[in-house]
């Protein structure tokens, strides 16, 4: 019986009718994604091959803009795919990702590799100075031609075919990794009675119990892997010996020797990098995903890490004298381990401060903060969130706001996936259904954010922790970063900028959360109404860097392995061996571990994302530090003229122009790494 074809300009996943120009998400079932998207693949194919084929001489129309503009069905069911891949997966959904995404990588090589395409692109390159471009569009005819060297279009045939069949055996690998990681999550829990919990304040035992239930243990207490629940329990909970089963299971996600373990996945995806990077000409992996960033080099990572790796490490070992000298005090007579660093933190805190985390939940309720989140945005740019109850997205707790210009126009559509569950991977993330440009008819934005927040008991409020806080406000500030752009091409709209500048914006975001006028207004105690105490914020303000050495060995061990990975001309026969290598060169003390070991370490292995990257947070880290810094000198929070400047140059530009033609535009200046420093409490 022969199937009817698919109609990609009407099919619920492809053409969008839903309201806010969303998908119609109650209309798409999971055994529709294979036929769309091997239609959806050919219809594409078929766009490129004209495009390749034109009797015309080259031109931005004809060329340029066709290709920008080629594939709208593919881009509208991957979105739809990806967001349910990460968000709200199930075995099909998994299935399905083990086969689309090395076709996809198959599909996309073909399309870089294609030389009578490359021929045309080229010839718009070598011609440019006659052109007489826009800033953007030259910008983007530059990292169209250099992106399809990247990509192996100048290689004989035999290294295309080589390349290809490299793509999509790693977008096979980075699939299997991240479905395995979660797969360890999903599956481990550690179920407690009332007598475990002595220590944990009210507000995780509500979480525990919900996380319990739902896994069908009502009456019990679940700790789970979710960071939500997993680090407040080992911060608050007396119990040794469960710290230390939750710490071992945490940092084991993805190493088990079973089904899931992931050995054998990192150890085959850095030899393919290796290789890949070869086949291209370069060095190293981490000098090909380089080449395209602020930072060039890998040499100039290790520039920026190694000092504050140092700085780090030295203040980590003066806070671990002190908090031996508690476990002592407390008549602990085993040696101090990794298990014990955040409960004798928080006990150390207390200490110094007067204060601990659990006095600050109580007022970080989740729906204060995303009110906090949407009232910055509207302070520094104009723009407004109206939420639209009754509209269908991937799973029932997704929220969806419409959100508007100070004139009532529509700007964009926003999403928000707030809780833990099950069917979602880990971490928070921020991605788009639709970005937003100008470029032909045009699209408004439809931008999402996911959080894996501990979900309340029926009737209570969500609260945060303040590590959680910050979460929030640096997706959001992902989120406005792709929400504000205003770009004609799509290739460089919203968050599509180097990986070592991507985080500006979010991380900078982060800073209003703690400006005293915001947390005055947003901050109020769920049962009493009223806003935290100036004395609190004083006392939490005071202590924020008090953890400086433990979070930045945490997050600089980290960057370090997954840039010594990756700027090695070769790949390491044993990766875990060569990671306990690497900690032991750099001195990592043993009683802190890394925040994100390799076989867990989605952002670089879970896809290429972040791979030779992680240490970007670190780099723009640099940047927002300067950056807020310029409105501290006005004295103003929320100065108007700064602003506005912050939104044409960072917010609104997208990838329209060089990052540090960006920064300079907004700044005046380059930043230096002693701000980054003294935020962190290293200087």
């Amino acid at each position: 019986m022969t199937s009817t074809p698919i109609d990609l300009t009407s099919h619920p996943l492809t053409c969008w009718k839903g309201p806010l120009r969303m998908p119609d998400f109650a209309a798409i079932r999971d055994d529709q994604f294979g036929p769309v998207f091997d239609a959806a693949i050919a219809a594409h194919q078929a766009e490129i091959d004209a495009i390749a084929a034109g009797g015309e001489p080259a031109t931005i129309e004809n060329t340029l803009a066709a290709l920008e503009l080629a594939g709208e069905p593919l881009d509208h069911v991957s979105a739809i795919f990806w967001c349910l891949a990460g968000a709200h997966t199930n075995d099909t959904i998994q299935a399905l990702e083990r086969e689309i995404a090395p076709k996809m990588a198959r599909h996309y090589s073909g399309i870089s590799m294609n030389a009578a395409l490359f021929s045309r692109i080229d010839a718009l390159y070598q011609g440019r100075a006659a052109l007489k471009l826009d800033a953007e569009t030259l910008r983007v005819l530059e990292q169209t031609w250099k992106g399809f060297l990247r990509s192996g279009a100048r290689l004989d045939q035999a290294g295309k075919e080589r390349l290809a069949a490299i793509n999509e055996e790693l977008a096979g690998l980075g699939a299997r990794f991240g479905q395995n990681v979660l797969a360890d999550e999903r599956d481990w829990a550690l179920f407690l009675d009332e007598s475990d919990l002595a220590g944990l304040p009210d507000f995780l035992r509500s979480a525990m119990a919900e996380a319990a239930e739902s896994r069908g243990q009502k009456g019990k207490y679940a700790v789970t892997l979710s960071r939500s629940i997993y680090e407040p329990f080992t911060t608050f909970s007396e119990r040794r010996d469960l710290r230390e089963k939750a710490f071992k299971a945490f940092t084991m996600r993805g190493e088990n020797s079973g089904a899931t373990d992931n050995g054998d996945v990192v150890k085959r995806t850095l030899a393919l990098r290796a290789e890949k990077a070869r086949l291209l000409g370069y060095g190293s992996y981490a000098a090909l995903k380089l080449d395209d960033t602020m930072a060039k080099t890998p040499e100039a990572v290790f520039g920026l890490l190694d000092p504050v790796w140092d700085k780090a490490r030295e203040k980590a070992a003066a806070d671990q004298v002190e908090l031996e000298r508690l476990a002592a005090a407390a008549g602990g007579n085993e040696p101090f381990a990794a298990w014990d660093w955040r409960y004798y933190q928080e006990k150390l805190r207390a200490e110094k401060y007067a204060f601990d985390e659990a006095e600050l939940k109580p007022y970080l309720q989740l729906e204060k903060i995303i009110e906090a989140c949407f009232d910055v945005a509207t302070r520094l740019f104009g723009i407004h969130f109206e939420e639209r109850k009754g509209i269908a997205a991937w799973h029932p707790d997704v929220r969806v706001f419409a959100v508007k210009h100070a004139d009532g126009s529509t700007l964009g559509t926003f999403l928000a996936d707030y809780f833990n569950r099950p069917s979602k991977r880990s971490g928070a993330w921020m991605s788009a259904l639709e970005s937003g440009y100008r470029l032909g008819k045009g699209a408004k934005p439809v931008i999402y954010n996911v959080m894996n927040f501990a979900k309340p008991p029926a009737g209570k409020p969500a609260l945060l922790s303040m590590d959680e806080a910050k979460t929030l406000f640096h997706e959001f500030g992902h989120a406005l970063h792709g929400m504000l752009s205003e770009v004609t091409w799509p290739s460089v709209s919203g968050t599509s900028v180097s990986r070592d500048f991507v985080e500006l914006p979010s991380q900078l975001y982060e800073h209003w959360l703690t400006v005293p006028a915001v947390l005055e207004k947003h901050a109020l105690h769920e049962k009493t109404g009223k806003p935290m105490p100036k004395l609190l914020i004083d006392k939490m303000l005071a202590a924020r860097n008090y953890d400086a050495g433990f979070a930045t060995v945490e997050f600089a061990s980290s960057a370090l392995v997954d840039m010594a990975y990756h700027a090695r001309t070769d790949a390491p026969a044993d990766p875990l061996r060569f990671e306990a290598e690497t900690l032991e060169k750099l001195g990592m003390p043993d009683t802190i571990a890394m925040r994100h070991r390799t076989p867990h370490f989605t952002h670089v292995f879970a896809g290429d994302g972040y791979s030779a990257g992680y240490y970007s947070y670190m780099w723009s880290e640099v940047l927002d530090a300067d950056a807020f810094a310029a409105f501290e000198e006005t004295g103003d929070p929320f100065n108007a003229d700064l602003a506005t400047k912050l939104k044409k140059h960072i917010y609104a530009a997208g990838g329209s122009r060089d990052p540090e033609e960006l920064y300079l535009a907004f700044r005046g200046k380059m930043p230096t790494p002693e701000a980054m420093m003294r935020k962190r409490g290293l200087d």
